[in-house]
């Protein structure tokens, strides 16, 4: 112990003598495991905000579904095959006959490009409209800023009230205006407004904060075609009751579509963490080419630091001889030049997990998933930099170990 701390006093004295070269040295390396911990740390924001969106729609929540267009090219000649779309008496008889410990709805896109006026001003037009009934704001993993929800007896008989999304407010009403119990127009028929949702944003395939929510019944009777198709939300009380709700919730909508034994589902069931689990499948391949950009960043710092040590050996070749003429042994030598690559590789790397840090958290409060600390990048950058500092320093100290005292001793 005694002689680990000599060296590293004597590697910080030396550090001192070179201020210059050292912070040089340090900052390469700092610049590696900023690119490798901020790099990476970034990508674990990323998921942490792609988790905290989806689990927002509902964690246990499912949605069964009209299938996929699918279009079933049949041999010998056969018709290809579509499939019927979820009508409003299947849903709701699932709705009815489910009983089970979760918490049921039933919706529909009523349209998916409507303009909603209010007085002189309209948004564009791509707001969704959904119809749904007193439960979907909760499977669907809404939740309200101000106002109320429906009631089932309004979702019933399809009273003209609407719940709207943020930018609908933004855009209707602006921050001075309390958007509560006004009057807007979506398509040809007058809604007053009972609600407004939370800010969940918008992404391509998603509503976001573009729709509009009004009764079920009432979307049936203004916004109704032949093609129309129902959307089942199911929301779990218990996640690791969820698999097996599902399997009993395909069972019991076979039944209601009387699907024989042997046929396929002409239906789908998904869960609502399905999407993020693929997003962040995609993100493993980011992170493997970010690693290496990261690690060929490292590689540069690594050789930069190499280089400073053997232009710093040159430098004390005579202080070198000193210590041999003293007694040094050539272990002794080697030891002392690789802990003082390890302290400079160390302290380097320190300053770099800071910013890493601080880059990580940036993209983290962007996204809105608040402050980590990424202590598993924090660990592993420690260890990157103890490595870096003894391959870089090998080389360096094991030549310093080599040289002859002599010599050493007569060099100018």
């Amino acid at each position: 112990m005694n002689f680990l701390r000599e060296n590293i006093s004597i590697a910080l004295d030396s550090i001192k003598a070179n201020r210059l070269r050292a912070i040089i040295t340090m900052l390469i390396i700092a610049i590696g495991i900023t690119a490798l911990v901020g790099i990476l740390s970034a990508i674990d924001a990323i998921k942490n905000g792609i988790n905290s969106n989806f689990t927002s729609m509902g964690a246990n929540t499912f949605t069964i579904r009209n299938a996929d267009i699918n279009i079933r090219v049949g041999r010998k000649g056969r018709k290809a095959k579509t499939f019927d779309k979820i009508k409003f008496k299947e849903a709701v008889r699932f709705k009815n006959e489910f009983n089970y410990p979760v918490i049921t709805s039933v919706s529909t896109m009523a349209n998916e490009a409507s303009r909603i006026k209010y007085e002189n001003k309209k948004t564009n037009p791509n707001i969704q409209v959904f119809g749904s009934d007193e439960n979907y704001i909760l499977t669907a993993g809404y939740e309200l800023e101000k106002g109320r929800n429906f009631n089932a007896y309004e979702a019933i008989s399809g009273a003209p009230l609407v719940i709207i999304g943020k930018d609908i407010e933004k855009t209707l009403f602006g921050d001075l205006i309390d958007p509560l119990d006004k009057t807007i127009k979506i398509g040809s028929s007058r809604y007053k407004i009972i609600g407004v949702l939370k800010s969940k944003g918008n992404s391509a395939g998603f509503g976001g904060d573009k729709l509009c929510i009004i009764p079920l019944t009432n979307a049936r009777q203004y916004f109704g075609s032949n093609d129309m198709s129902f959307t089942i939300n199911v929301l779990t009380k218990n996640s690791a009751q969820l698999e097996n709700i599902l399997n009993e919730a395909k069972a019991t909508f076979r039944k209601i579509r009387k699907i024989p034994t042997t046929n396929v589902d002409n239906f789908d069931i998904v869960k609502s963490d399905n999407l993020a689990s693929i997003l962040i499948k995609d993100l493993k391949t980011v992170t493997l080419g970010a690693t290496i950009i990261g690690l060929i960043t490292l590689l540069g710092a690594a050789i930069g630091l190499m280089n400073i040590m053997l232009v710093s050996i040159t430098e004390r070749t005579r202080e070198i001889g000193i210590r041999k003429a003293l007694g040094a042994t050539q272990k002794a030598i080697k030891s002392q030049f690789l802990i003082e690559s390890v302290v400079i590789c160390v302290m380097g790397g320190l300053i770099g997990i800071v910013f890493g840090i601080i880059i990580g958290n940036v993209i983290s409060f962007a996204l809105n998933t608040g402050f980590f600390i990424p202590w598993f990048w924090i660990i592993m950058g420690v260890i990157i930099c103890v490595t870096v500092g003894l391959l870089s320093g090998y080389l360096p100290a094991k030549r310093a170990s080599k040289l002859d005292p002599i010599d050493s001793l007569r060099f100018e």
